[in-house]
């Protein structure tokens, strides 16, 4: 029931996740409490992101602070704060950091299940991480639950 789902947070406060995520991750609704149709997170975007597709989710980021470089298709633009990207499924993208300190934005995943996949991406930190980097080909043994594809470089 809809009066059921209702939740309201406290600044800073975060949704409990299946395994305890960097205090840079913040669940503001995760999957389940929206009956999968989206997530939404805080996060600070501290490292870069390799290029990657969603198969099946659009990801929508909305920059609260900072500046945020997004690779999309063949394209490279400066997200600023208070700026929105909207980067639909099917369609290659990376991020990464702009500036220090690093940004902080708001993301969206629809359907929901990015929150979930970061989660199995912790479990597995140690598998997926290679001198301070994300190993693409790794991660892609994890992604693939979820319908994204990381680019793997020779």
């Amino acid at each position: 029931m809809p009066e059921n789902r209702f939740i309201l947070l406290e600044a800073g406060a975060s949704r409990p996740t299946r395994v305890p995520l960097p205090p840079s991750m913040t669940v503001k609704a995760g999957t389940d409490d929206t009956e999968g149709r989206f997530s939404l997170m805080e996060v600070v975007v501290a490292q870069a992101i390799p290029r990657h597709v969603h198969h099946v989710a659009d990801e929508c980021v909305y920059v609260l602070d900072g500046e945020l470089t997004v690779e999309f298709d063949d394209r490279v633009q400066t997200v600023t704060a208070g700026q929105f990207v909207l980067l639909p499924h099917g369609v290659p993208h990376a991020l990464r950091p702009a500036t220090t300190p690093p940004p902080r934005v708001l993301q969206i995943s629809s359907p929901g299940g990015w929150e979930c996949f970061l989660e199995d991406m912790i479990e597995n930190r140690s598998e997926i991480s290679r001198g301070g980097q994300l190993d693409p080909v790794a991660l892609n043994r994890i992604a693939a639950k979820y319908r994204i594809t990381y680019e793997e470089t020779a």
